[in-house]
């Protein structure tokens, strides 16, 4: 049975995309691999791309590459998790708190794994989580 690598695209939806752009790119310190008015790429590390839509641009699906990407959209508040190293994680929490972020949460995980939480602009649960957490990471 083959096994699938990773996963290389999660998606969050918005209303102001220009200001999730805008936010995701001064926390991650990068700038869009791809932008126009539905989408925004973001690259999340480790060959992983955070997608950020306009919430209902892609309800309809989209034509591309002699194809059709089929209709997706979401509501609410999602959760994304993003892996950092256990040494980064006071810089991290640094960097945050510079940025005017909000640490909602911390955790402490059994397997010794540590995850902070906070909220990006349209109140996603965005998770940085050290190795640890999962028997896989």
């Amino acid at each position: 049975m083959p096994r699938t690598q990773r996963v290389l695209e999660t998606a969050l939806y918005f209303d102001d995309l220009p200001g999730a752009g805008t936010f995701y790119q001064q926390l991650l310190s990068t700038i869009p691999l791809y932008q126009d008015d539905r989408l925004i790429a973001i690259d999340a590390g480790g060959g992983t791309v955070l997608l950020l839509f306009r919430r209902g641009a892609s309800a309809p699906g989209v034509a591309a590459g002699g194809g059709q990407i089929p209709p997706h959209d979401g509501t609410g508040p999602a959760h994304v998790a993003l892996a950092i190293r256990s040494e980064d994680l006071g810089e991290w929490e640094s960097h945050l708190e510079r940025s005017g972020v909000t640490v909602e949460s911390c955790v402490e995980w059994p397997r010794g794994g540590r995850s902070i939480y906070f909220r990006d602009p349209a109140g996603h649960s965005i998770e940085l989580a050290t190795p640890g957490i999962w028997p896989t990471f």
